[in-house]
This record gives C-alpha cells, structure tokens and sequence, in this order.
C-alpha cells in the first residue's frame, strides 16, 4: 500500500541517524498485550474473585494499573484501527467493525511503521480484524512478521474431523496447527522474543480470549467446577489460559535478562459483553455501548526499574496514549497528527499524569441516526449511550462509576458545556464512514475549523 506520511518518510531518511543514536542510548521494547472481550471486573487487580489472574495481577504489582484506562470505541475493530494508526477511528473511516472488515485500515503510517522506521524489530501474533486483502494485512501495515488469523474470530480448538485450526497464517500462508490457540500464540510471542533479544523490538501479541466462541479444553473448565453460569466457567478457563501465556512471556524476559529493558502493557480492545458471563461491575453497560462497561477496560503497564510499582492511577487514560509514549521511549519525534499523550514523563514519575478530555462517537450502521456517542471530562460523563435511546445523562464518575445517578437536570450548565465540547469535537471529524488517510488527519482538522475543508479534497 503506497504511504503518503511526510512525518514518516522524514524519519525514514533519518533511520541511520537513529541507529547511531541508539548505539549510545537505550532503546527499550515494548509488548503492547490486548484481549478481546475482557470485562474490566475479570482480572485479580479489578478485584476478580471468581478467575486467578496471577500473572496480570503481577504485572499491576510491579507497576501500573490505571483504574479509568479506556479504549477509543465499544467495538473491536475500530478500537484497534484507533490504537495502531495513532488517531480516533472516526476521523479515518474506521466507525465499527463492517467498514473496516471492507476496507481496511485507512492509508498512512501505523504504530508497527513508526517502530520499525525507529529500527525496531516488528512482530504481531494474533487476531488482526483489520482488512483480509492483499495490501491490507499486517505484513503490509509495518510488521516484519505475523502468526495468526485475519478475521474477527476462529476456533480456539481443531473441530470434529480436523487436525488443526484453520484459516492460521504464518506470515501470509497458512499453517496447521494443532492443540489450543491461545497456546499456540503465547509459544510464538516467546519465540519472537528469544529470537529478537538483541535488537529493539515492539511485539503486539492480540489475543482473541475471550471472544467467543467460548472454547476450552475440558480439563481446564473443569477446574472452574465452583461457577455454577456454565457460559462463566468457560469463560473463566479461557482468561486463566491466557493468563498462563502472559506468565510464560514475562517468564522468557526474565530468562533473557530482558525486565527491565521492556515496557509492558496490558489492555482489552473494549468491554465485556453480557453474552459471554463477562463481569464489568462497577461499570454499568456492555460491548457495544458508550457506557463505561463498553469503553473503559482493564488497563495495566510495567517496567521494572523505570516505573515505580504498586501504583493506582485514576486519571484517565487512552489506548491513543500509546503510540506517542512508544515514540518518546524510542527517542524518536512524536508525529503531531498523533491524538493521544505521551505519558513517557509520568512513567518515569517527573511528571504528573496529564488531566484531559475523552470524546466518543460509536456508528452501528448505515443509519447515522444510531449512533452513540459520550464526553468525560474531569469528573464529569455525559453520555448517549445506547443505540435507539434519545435520551442524555450527565453523570458524576468520581462518584457514580456505576452511571446510575443521572445529574443532568441537577446540573444543567455542566451539561450544556460538555454538549458544547463534544459538538465542536464531532465538529471537526469528517462525516462517518468517509476515508480520510491518518497523515491527512491534522490538515482536515485544521481546515474545518477555518471553514474551508472540501469533502473532495480529503475523501479517499
């Protein structure tokens, strides 16, 4: 796919530059780990009872565990789309999982560009759901290699009459494999570091637990025999299997002397759904909504030595966060068309965690007029948050994680100023479902808010 990223190809150009440097200056790596599903009330440090998460639950003791951690869309694709092209999914196109199955990601660098142009190696093990066409897969968007599948979900086991899982890729061909997948993905993370241990390296290891189908081997939900929901206790095999796995990728850092040359980090791509036996208590609502059950997720990071452990933070942060942090710990520029805040500098505990706004818009079809949308601001949510509803709230987070205790009539000038605010935020997106490429993120923006954008200047 041809890359028209100026921002890019500058540091391209500057690549040897940057080798150099690095031969002076640590360049750290980073493993960014993301379930599918997950409910932000099903780990160990979210206060899960029910499913041993010892291995997340580490990761938070050893680091960071952001109690408003969020993700930029209820849904997986777009919320992907978002995290790696560094920018929210609705001003490139990306609105909900049909469009971008169709089209793919949108032109411009991604997260695995930015890295490998910073002289990373580049790895992704997983689930994609960004594009299946030529072009659009992952080799195609920055990563040196890739192991796993294209769509939106596969099995976890070989069915009745097969040998192996289909539809598994290896680069771009497809491979046999046998026994369970989320084993199969922690086996080639680890492999992936060990054969990278001595060059930077940025792994993106998307695991497709605990999406359903819910598939487990027997012997692992029956150690799960106290849940009585059986839709539970298989969902529960399934989050402790890759639980295990994230032990076995911290235990080969460990075993490479590689702790605490690494940055960690842990998130789902968005809330649990209510079909699964996902738990989002406090949180009121599921996948698919713009409630805080829909888009706020478990979020977790560490880097021993570097990031000061045991720590709870209840600022918010975003997936968007991610990309410019990789890019300051690189020691690299940080694109100005990037959205999020390079929390680099609170990391390393210079600084304090940055206050701000987050802004959501969720398209569930054709039909605009179903779409849903929130704004948090501070302490302050207001939300529209199911498809179909009319009806706003104005909600207090510090006090009602819950959204239980709609404040809007209470509250009408907050409500007035954070309808405002998200106005002017849709204001400057493009109109869903328009395809505008990420490297022409911050020229749209600029020229709506002069009045001057042209849909036929920008459309793709």
């Amino acid at each position: 796919m041809k890359q028209k990223n100026l921002s890019l190809l500058a540091t391209l150009l500057l690549a040897p530059l940057a080798t150099l440097h690095a031969a002076e200056t640590s360049r750290p790596n980073i493993i960014v780990i993301l379930a599918d599903d997950m409910g932000y009330a099903d780990a160990g440090f979210n206060g899960c009872k029910d499913i041993p998460t010892p291995h997340l639950d580490s990761i938070a003791k050893n680091g960071i565990c952001f109690s408003s951690g969020y993700v930029t869309a209820p849904q997986c694709a777009p919320s992907r789309a978002a995290f790696l092209m560094g920018v929210d999914q609705n001003r490139i196109g990306c609105e909900n999982n049909n469009v971008t199955d169709i089209a793919g990601l949108s032109e411009g660098a991604t997260f695995a560009d930015y890295m490998r142009a910073a002289g990373y190696r580049t790895g992704m093990v997983g689930k994609w759901h960004l594009g299946t066409k030529p072009g659009q897969q992952p080799l195609d968007r920055g990563f040196d290699e890739y192991f796993g599948f294209l769509r939106g979900s596969s099995w976890y086991l070989p069915q009745t009459g097969e040998k192996s899982i289909a539809q598994i890729l290896e680069g771009r061909k497809a491979v046999p494999v046998g026994g369970y997948l989320t084993d199969a993905f922690g086996e080639r993370a680890v492999r992936f570091i060990n054969e990278n241990k001595s060059t930077p390296f940025l792994l993106y290891l998307a695991f497709n637990a605990p999406h359903t189908p819910l598939e487990a081997p027997p012997e692992a939900i029956a150690k799960f025999a106290h849940i009585s929901d059986t839709k539970r206790r298989t969902y529960a095999a399934m989050i402790s299997i890759m639980d295990q796995n994230i032990g076995r990728v911290l235990a080969a850092l460990q075993t490479a002397k590689l702790e605490q040359e690494t940055l960690v980090v842990f998130l789902s791509d968005n809330g649990g759904p209510e079909s699964t036996g996902a738990d989002n208590k406090p949180l009121r609502g599921w996948k698919g909504e713009n409630f805080e059950g829909g888009i706020r997720v478990p979020f977790i990071m560490q880097w021993p030595g570097t990031i000061k452990p045991s720590q709870t933070v209840d600022l918010p942060v975003s997936s968007l966060d991610l990309l410019p942090t990789a890019l300051a710990l690189a020691g690299q520029p940080i694109d100005p068309l990037l959205e999020g805040k390079n929390l680099l500098p609170a990391l390393r505990g210079a600084e304090p965690f940055p206050a701000r706004s987050l802004a959501w818009r969720f398209v569930f079809g054709p039909a605009v007029s179903k779409s849903t949308w929130a704004i948090r601001d501070a302490d302050w949510k207001l939300v529209h948050g199911s498809a179909g509803s009319q009806e706003v709230q104005l909600f207090n987070l510090t006090k009602d994680a819950s959204e239980s205790n709609d404040l809007s009539i209470a509250h009408t000038d907050i409500r007035e100023r954070l309808q405002k605010a998200h106005d002017t935020w849709v204001a400057s997106m493009p109109a869903p479902y328009t395809r505008v490429s990420n490297d022409k993120v911050l020229d749209f923006v600029k020229a709506k808010q002069a009045g001057r954008a042209k849909a036929s200047d920008q459309v793709k």
